[in-house]
């Protein structure tokens, strides 16, 4: 089999950058539930309640609060992730995409999205922290680039790196190959046929399924990226990713770590679904196959 044209990382940041745009609002408010109450038993908001205190103390602009550094993110990691995933799975499988078995497209979903997400995880730690602010952190990707380096040195680029990698792991072992499985199926099976409407069914499968693997470590994820730090630059929090989810655990109980998973699913659902009918209308302008 061919190696996949170029194109195809290209389209795949796109999308992804397009989708970005679409649910910040939802990543935002993810990302506040996520962070309220921490290692604490106080009442938890509801997804309503954080909205309204987010609309009453900061305003509607509050819910695109580091959409640029959102961007940056998806223009790097997800064109890596997107592109690295179809070409990693000619090494897998020599009869097509459609062949190949599920593990295969599991293994390379995992390693396309460890290696962006490890790249790019300075952009991450960026838009964590100007989403979970409530006022305003940093007054542009720049400043808070020289902020962070200052503070806590190059190191501190790559705070969360752990469980950033584990979620894109996760994240890309489940989206990518549950819409790529579940839509040959359909196909095979002669339900519906290649178009926007399977896209958008295909999507709504993925997303389910990347939300529910990757929301604790996405919570986790969060925790680790925004806690304070010391005059060393040390989180004062936790040690590590592991360390984080057993306190998370051990203070507000298993389900303290699906802390956000309603605006987590709002959020990776309308993304996966607006980055798949995207990149397979990108895909088809440019002459190439679909997914």
């Amino acid at each position: 089999q061919t190696m996949p044209d170029g194109k195809v990382y290209v389209f795949g940041g796109m999308s992804c950058m397009a989708a970005a745009c679409f649910t910040n609002p939802a990543d935002v408010i993810k990302t506040r539930l996520q962070i309220h109450g921490e290692l604490s038993t106080a009442k938890r908001l509801t997804l309503w309640e954080t909205l309204g205190l987010m609309v009453r103390q900061e305003g509607m602009r509050s819910f695109y609060k580091g959409l640029t550094a959102s961007l940056l993110r998806e223009g790097s990691y997800s064109t890596i992730r997107m592109g690295g995933y179809e070409n990693i799975k000619t090494y897998f499988s020599n009869n097509g995409n459609s062949e190949m078995p599920l593990l295969s497209k599991i293994l390379a979903g995992a390693t396309s999205g460890a290696v962006g997400a490890a790249i790019a995880n300075p952009t991450d730690l960026i838009k964590v922290r100007m989403q979970a602010a409530r006022g305003v952190r940093y007054n542009s990707i720049a400043e808070a680039f020289v902020s962070i380096v200052r503070k806590e040195g190059w190191r501190g680029l790559y705070k969360g790196v752990g469980p950033t990698t584990q979620r894109a792991c996760l994240l890309t072992a489940s989206q990518l190959p549950s819409y790529d499985t579940f839509k040959h199926w359909v196909l095979r099976e002669g339900w519906m046929s290649e178009g926007r409407p399977l896209h958008f069914t295909a999507s709504m499968v993925a997303g389910l399924a990347c939300a529910i693997t990757t929301s604790p470590v996405d919570n986790v994820k969060t925790r680790v990226m925004n806690q304070p730090i010391d005059a060393a630059g040390k989180g004062t929090l936790y040690r590590n990713s592991w360390d984080c989810a057993v306190k998370t655990a051990r203070a507000e109980g298993l389900l303290g770590l699906y802390k956000g998973f309603i605006p987590q699913w709002l959020r990776i659902g309308p993304h996966t679904i607006v980055t798949f009918i995207v990149f397979e209308q990108l895909r088809k302008l440019a002459g190439m196959a679909p997914v």
